[in-house]
């Protein structure tokens, strides 16, 4: 039975979950076992990180397709259920294996941490992309740069320790993820595996096409599309050149760990900064996370978190010769401007969600598929070049095709321009989810209800929201007809006009 929780008690929730799902990734992407293996070389002594990024990005392709999705989220909802606790034994079983076989396989048991860890690590994040797309985007934003910090804080604080297998300890963090979702679902009361339940009937649906509704809400609009394409774009080529710097990584030099903790250290001072832009309270009511909080501003908090982590990582590239010399990985740097592209990430795949009122689980696979896939691409680019013959600085050649591919991105593929526009479009979202609410008051409609009329509002027909919500066509139209009834309308271009005449009204 779902409880209501109080605001507060649930963004605490979120970001204390969320930053143990994202220790818990920055453990497996960075903190993962160094190769001490007899056997050395480029791919080989990057084989963990590789395992973990193509599992996930498997998982998330997968997910882009109904059959599965229904079938991963019902595994995901599984993990919630069991707190996560298999996960955690299969790990800590695999690091027990590795330490009473020295002489096994390093690649097998890369391969066998990809699949433990890569698998469930992306079906968590989609369900927090499900639990944080139903909040306001407004406070689900800084619930993101909250609970990624704190997830640096852990992972700085367990490196400091001066035992090189410290970060196993980290591999509880899934439990605190789970216990946080099992909450929170239950508290909205709309848990995963009602969701993946295909209701009886959904076999026997019929494909006729819901033809009503031929509006200019038919389709998402032609700019939010378009930004949604430049974002996606964006993100692979922002991957790209983080493989190609985490390509300079050396897997086997226990110093590696010295720069990390300058990494996540300037993290948390990155989030510390980019809260600030939301005021001093970036979770209090009336704050917004992505419109401009002023009449004289281009972008809002977001758009300036945006520009201050391309700052970060920019600026390590340009200090990479001159940090070098001094002691300081200048890799650390980008990295941590890195991290902070990560969470305007996340925050923009949440507002792709929010745009194509959809499911957000979709967009987060879309978004982070892209971005792994394309960590896959530098860090096989990485190797490539440093095989190339020569005597030219591998170093510098692999700042400079991951410098160029960040300038690029941000001067063509996904602008401040693009930021700007992206506030106009979440702008027209908030008087359309105004509209929706109003509607759904008057018309006292249910909870299910409510979610269906948005969709319908968009033109979908019957039989994709029914492949939205995983329920037969014959249940949403069951839906439509209640809904059309309690609304005092006959069709969904009725239903349509009642919209804009609502609009008209909050106008």
């Amino acid at each position: 039975m779902a409880t209501t929780l109080p605001r507060v008690r649930q963004a605490r929730l979120a970001m204390v979950g969320f930053g143990c799902n994202q220790a818990f990734l920055f453990t497996m992407l960075y903190l993962g076992t160094f190769n001490e293996g007899g056997q050395h070389g480029f791919f080989l002594d990057r084989a963990d990180l590789l395992c973990v990024l193509v599992a996930m990005v498997t998982t998330f392709a997968l997910m882009l397709q109904e059959g599965a999705r229904a079938r991963l989220m019902g595994a995901a909802q599984w993990l919630v259920r069991t707190l996560g606790l298999p996960l955690v034994g299969a790990l800590f079983v695999l690091v027990g294996l590795r330490w009473a076989l020295p002489g096994a396989s390093w690649l097998l048991f890369a391969v066998l941490e990809g699949l433990l860890a890569g698998v469930p690590l992306a079906l968590l994040l989609c369900l927090w992309g499900r639990v944080l797309g139903e909040a306001s985007i407004d406070q689900s934003v800084p619930e993101v740069f909250i609970g990624s910090a704190l997830g640096a804080a852990v992972c700085f604080f367990v490196v400091a320790i001066p035992f090189a297998q410290a970060y196993v300890v980290l591999y509880v963090l899934p439990l605190g993820s789970a216990w946080a979702l099992r909450c929170l679902q239950r508290a909205s009361g709309n848990s995963v595996g009602e969701a993946c339940r295909t209701e009886e009937g959904a076999g026997g649906a019929s494909d006729r096409v819901e033809k009503e509704g031929t509006t200019n809400r038919a389709s998402e609009s032609d700019e939010a599309t378009k930004l949604t394409g430049r974002i996606i774009g964006g993100t692979a080529v922002y991957g790209l050149a983080t493989g190609a710097v985490e390509a300079l990584s050396a897997s086997a030099q226990q110093s590696a760990y010295t720069a990390l903790s300058v990494t996540f250290v300037l993290f948390v001072l990155y989030c510390a900064a980019a809260l600030q832009l939301y005021g001093g309270k970036p979770l209090g009511p009336g704050v917004r996370a992505v419109l401009p909080t002023a009449p004289d501003q281009e972008v809002g908090p977001l758009g300036g978190a945006y520009r201050l982590a391309l700052l970060l990582m920019v600026g390590g590239f340009i200090a990479v010769p001159l940090l070098e010399s001094v002691g300081v990985s200048g890799v650390a740097v980008v990295l941590a401007g890195y991290l902070g592209i990560f969470s305007v990430l996340i925050s923009l795949f949440l507002i792709m969600g929010r745009l194509a009122g959809r499911d957000t689980v979709r967009s987060f696979s879309r978004g982070f598929a892209a971005l792994f896939a394309g960590e896959i691409g530098g860090v096989v680019i990485g190797g490539v070049i440093a095989a190339l013959p020569g005597t030219f600085d591998v170093t510098a050649a692999l700042v400079a095709v991951a410098g160029v591919a960040v300038m690029y991105t941000y001067l063509f593929l996904f602008t401040d321009r693009d930021m700007a526009a992206l506030s106009v479009v979440v702008a027209q979202t908030d008087r359309f989810d105004e509209v929706c609410e109003r509607i759904a008051t008057q018309a006292k409609l249910s909870k299910r209800e409510r979610e269906i009329l948005p969709l319908a509002l968009r033109g979908r027909t019957a039989e994709r929201i029914a492949s939205e919500f995983f329920i037969s066509k014959n249940t949403v139209d069951t839906h439509l007809r209640r809904i059309y009834a309690k609304c005092d309308v006959h069709t969904r271009q009725e239903l349509i006009d009642l919209s804009e005449r609502v609009e008209a009204e909050l106008s």
